[in-house]
């Protein structure tokens, strides 16, 4: 089979600054990849669009969090647990491979007179998420604490704002497979191949489309793109996790409701806007974050979006999402400019899709891996090596605290494997004034050891198979031993 050449692949420093994106630059986040023709027009584009005609798009350049980064000696963060028990009998505190990889998932706190004021992406985790979390765990008797990490980052950290983007991750997951792959069975590696295969061959006519509407991105109606998307996403689940990126995108940029306004004036966009998005867009997800069963109805979309935003222009939505939910699945899916050739015209097998189609099969394979009977003896092998690279990564430029660069919602993570880094842990209580107020200060190491994927909050445990093993699905909080 022809499978790509490791001389001519990228080397593993320049794969990560690929899945990075900065927003050091005052005219808002810069693409660190390598440019791509039309792609990357498109995507300079989509920056200048997006910061400058968007109502709320100058928080993608100056927000709270970015200031707080850019300049202060000491933050605050909040980290929710419902393992306080395993924290304290340990005291290590561990991260999770979610959203941000290797990091410990946290929300940024401001000091205030009285006590610690959350963030809106705090405020919603630790009040409404959560709790519907434990209340739907089958660990009984769990209680959700909030834990206050406070950390002195010393001179020589980076000051700039580089934040990774997991949507770019797709090429890392399949190198990371490919070095890898014969942990796995024959049987397994067949099946693998063969399903992520035929899930690509079956999905080229959306592929396609979004491809050429990236390309050219107006006019953006194109009657067949709801249909089409609809169709595809229960095949490609990276679909769910780039259809909710861009609809909570839209949504927190351009709503002028006055919470978010509100919100805009302390420097933060609303968070619960796409909470609620996720939540009536996909009933029955309360309490488990899994953005692959992400399956919104999309011949009712502009009534979700009026449901949840009266303020949002619903006719601007519908072009506005066509064209940028496009861009996304060309610019982070293909491996290519151009768009896919038609079915009949290709050859499907997996050393000749990895050409066309590698970030999507890599994405394909991180999900499929996750369904395998033996994943609980072998996901550290790819979850933990991936996180190794993140840290050697953020180490080598001196980043402690990695956010998530899709958008600068507040999802900020502690590197566990950051050498400088002093840092102090309480446990708090929630005051009828709204703050967080310390109670105890609890002894603990960060840890650069990945938790195991059955003790994440937000993991859905319907899925679980042998022993403690779970399908993994991202954690928005991660419950951390």
């Amino acid at each position: 089979m022809n499978f790509p050449d490791p001389q001519q692949t990228p080397d593993l420093h320049s794969m990560w600054a690929d899945a990075h994106v900065s927003y050091s630059s005052p005219t808002g986040p810069v693409d660190l990849g390598r440019p791509r023709g039309a792609l990357a027009e498109q995507e300079t584009a989509w920056r200048i669009r997006l910061t400058e005609t968007a109502p709320n798009g100058g928080l993608l350049v100056e927000n709270s969090m970015f200031d707080a980064l850019r300049s202060a000696d000491t933050l605050h963060l909040l980290h929710v647990t419902q393992s306080l028990d395993r924290i304290t009998r340990h005291g290590t505190l561990r991260p999770s491979g979610g959203c941000l990889v290797g990091s410990i998932y946290c929300a940024p706190l401001t000091p205030a007179a009285e006590g610690l004021r959350m963030h809106n992406l705090a405020e919603y985790i630790l009040t409404k998420e959560a709790p519907a979390a434990v209340a739907r765990s089958s660990f009984p008797g769990r209680t959700t604490t909030p834990l206050v990490l406070q950390l002195s980052l010393p001179n020589h950290t980076y000051r700039g704002l580089t934040g990774i983007d997991y949507l770019r991750l797709g090429a890392i997951h399949l190198r990371n497979y490919l070095d890898r792959e014969f942990l796995l069975g024959r049987e397994e590696r067949y099946l693998l191949r063969e399903t992520v295969v035929n899930r690509v061959k079956n999905s080229v006519g959306f592929l396609h489309l979004a491809a050429t509407i990236a390309i050219k991105p107006e006019p953006a109606e194109h009657e067949a793109f709801s249909r089409l998307l609809s169709e595809t996403i229960t095949r490609l689940p990276i679909l769910g996790y780039i259809c909710f990126e861009a609809l909570s995108e839209y949504l927190m940029l351009y709503s002028r409701s006055t919470q978010t306004r509100q919100l805009a004036e302390r420097g933060e966009l609303n968070n619960w806007l796409s909470k609620q998005l996720l939540f009536d867009g996909s009933p029955g997800t309360t309490g488990h974050f899994d953005l692959a069963r992400f399956r919104p109805d999309f011949t009712r979309l502009e009534e979700l979006l009026y449901q949840i935003d009266p303020t949002i222009d619903t006719t601007h939505a519908g072009a506005h999402l066509t064209a940028r939910i496009s861009h996304l699945t060309a610019a982070r899916l293909l491996g290519s400019e151009t768009p896919p050739e038609e079915a009949h015209r290709t050859r499907w097998d997996f050393g000749n899709v990895v050409k066309s189609f590698g970030p999507l099969l890599g994405h394909l394979i991180h999900r499929e891996l996750r369904r395998f009977r033996r994943y609980p003896d072998f996901y550290h092998f790819y979850d933990q090596d991936k996180a190794f690279q993140a840290w050697n990564y953020w180490n080598q430029l001196d980043i402690p605290l990695p956010f998530n660069g899709t958008i600068p919602k507040g999802e900020i993570g502690i590197n566990p494997a950051y050498p400088d880094l002093q840092y102090t842990a309480w446990t708090a209580e929630l005051g009828d004034d709204g703050l967080l107020h310390l109670a105890e200060e609890i002894p603990l190491c960060l840890t650069p050891r990945l938790v195991g994927t059955q003790y994440g909050i937000m993991r859905d445990r319907r899925t679980w198979t042998r022993r403690t093993g779970s399908t993994g699905n991202r954690a928005l909080t991660d419950s951390s031993v």
